[in-house]
């Protein structure tokens, strides 16, 4: 009897967490701005994606609830891209003090 071993290549998801954070954060983009959306790490969130502080502020509640975070006032001041964001995210997940 000839048993046939086929290699599945499996696609390590964790490889790049921030490949995936982007992906999620460009969902959200999606869903805040009514378009789809092309972002990278150097994307500035209000010049590049033009967008105002009511749409930033929705932008900033639509990501707590995806990530079930609060992100403090303060912290938003400091998020110009989507690196930023993603850093901050991350922090706040982790238990991280800002």
């Amino acid at each position: 009897m000839q048993s046939n071993h086929r290699l599945a290549l499996v696609e390590n998801k964790d490889a790049d967490p921030q490949a995936q954070m982007r992906e999620d954060i460009a969902s959200v983009f999606e869903q805040v701005l009514g378009h789809p959306v092309q972002i990278t790490d150097q994307t500035d969130i209000v010049e590049d994606l033009g967008m105002d502080s009511l749409g930033v502020m929705n932008f900033v509640m639509a990501i707590e609830d995806f990530y079930d975070i609060s992100i403090p006032l303060d912290r938003i001041a400091q998020i110009q891209t989507v690196a930023d964001l993603i850093h901050a995210v991350q922090d706040l997940r982790s238990g991280t003090p800002t």
